[in-house]
């Protein structure tokens, strides 16, 4: 199509919208009322009680203390505290604990999507209508997108990485399979030209993000934390390959200098954030970059690694890593870090993903801040804030009900008793 051509058809489409819009838009059919007995302003920390939320098919009409007219479908939650549906900003859809070493590659692509399918029910049960699936073999977690997005399965909101870029040898590359096979990870290279193909690679089959590895990690082997996984021009050409593509980047990194090279380079948000100095934690307020932090994630691999199939050299890795994540998460809350709830579940099993709350509460962060977490600042960090982290007019019918104040008792997050999202109740089904 010539220049000219491709002008005309381009005005041709702005004179159509144009028309559409000025178009009055139909007044939407309420389909069900939700009356909310507690409803969480998550912005301000305030309560309003005896709440009406109106829906139409997907979406928040409206929400005020007026009764809607009789005749309406009303959702009873009238006992239960209501907040948006969560968001958890990482996690690993088609994978689970118990998958280490020789197990994880021996699972196929049809059996890492079946997986996938279990734990995005799983995160819906747990309250998490929304989420971020960062690194998975053979677009498994692109499948279980598009599922969820064409109602085949039931599943939360999902933005996908597919499989991680990075090295030879690094955290990303997860093969470690005899050297007489000649095989590296799908999304493994080395150079810079060779990394902007495997970024392309991810864009070209459907990834949201691409997700490369700056450092070490706790899985794995033969690496530790805080190794430095890319160069610097390395990072910075996977990610200026994601911005060309007006997609966004975000780096594994666990240590100190990683973490800065990451965000030098221009990533959106660091993942872990274990070993924080000073010099990085003014880098990710200087960069506004988010660091999603997963501080259950240590707990539970400690106390549970051994009976789910972690290696010696990951325990130990896990063991010495965790209370430096810890003082790490601690300093960067004290500095006013825009820390986002991320659990990399996956890793940990699915559904016991809201215990994290309690557990950022516990080292030192305001309940309601925990809330915002996964939350408004999630939704800022996946670029849906327009549909998705509050309830208000407009956005989504995502929702969830607990039967304790979570402000009072943030480990009531970790049991909740009602969802809907979309407008679909999907678990408890309010009174009628």
């Amino acid at each position: 199509m010539s220049h000219d051509c491709l002008r005309r058809a381009m005005l041709v489409l702005v004179a159509s919208a144009a028309t559409a819009a000025a178009q009055p838009n139909p007044v939407p059919t309420i389909s069900k009322v939700v009356k909310a007995g507690h409803l969480l302003d998550v912005r301000t920390g305030q309560w309003t009680d005896n709440v009406f939320i109106a829906i139409a098919g997907e979406r928040i009409v409206s929400v005020g203390t007026t009764a809607p007219a009789s005749g309406v479908p009303i959702v009873d939650l009238s006992g239960a505290f209501v907040l948006p549906g969560l968001i958890d900003a990482h996690v690993h859809i088609n994978d689970e604990p118990q998958l280490r070493g020789p197990d994880y590659h021996a699972a196929s692509a049809a059996r890492f999507a079946i997986i996938g399918v279990k734990n995005a029910r799983k995160m819906i049960d747990a309250g998490f209508t929304a989420g971020r699936s960062l690194g998975n073999n053979y677009f498994s977690d692109v499948a279980v997108r598009d599922g969820i997005n064409q109602g085949e399965i039931v599943g939360p909101r999902l933005q996908v990485s597919g499989p991680m870029v990075g090295g030879t040898g690094t955290h990303c590359d997860y093969t470690f399979l005899s050297p007489e096979f000649k095989y590296n990870d799908e999304a493994v290279a080395d150079g810079v030209d060779a990394l902007i193909g495997k970024t392309r690679f991810v864009f070209k089959y459907g990834a949201d993000w691409v997700k490369f590895c700056a450092s070490g990690g706790v899985s794995g082997r033969g690496t530790l934390p805080d190794d430095i996984h890319l160069s610097f021009e390395e990072m910075k050409a996977v990610v200026d390959e994601a911005h060309r593509r007006r997609k966004k980047a975000t780096a594994h990194a666990h240590g100190t200098e990683a973490i800065k090279l990451a965000i030098k380079a221009g990533v959106e948000s660091i993942e872990h954030g274990s070993l924080l100095d000073d010099e990085a934690i003014q880098l990710l307020k200087e960069h506004r970059v988010s660091l999603v932090v997963d501080l259950y994630n240590g707990e539970w691999i400690v106390a549970h690694g051994a009976e789910n199939n972690f290696s010696a050299g990951s325990l130990a890795r896990a063991r010495v890593l965790h209370p430096f994540a810890v003082a790490s998460y601690k300093k960067a809350l004290a500095a006013g870090v825009n820390i986002v709830f991320g659990t990399d579940a996956g890793t940990m099993p699915h559904g016991l993903t809201g215990r994290q709350f309690a557990t950022y509460v516990e080292n030192g962060m305001p309940a309601l801040m925990a809330i915002q977490t996964a939350t408004i600042r999630a939704a800022d960090l996946l670029g849906w804030s327009d549909r998705i982290g509050t309830v208000e007019p407009g956005k989504f019918a995502d929702l969830i009900g607990l039967k304790v104040n979570p402000l009072a008792d943030p480990k009531a997050l970790a049991d909740v008793a009602f969802v809907m999202k979309g407008g679909e109740v999907l678990k408890g089904g309010g009174r009628p």
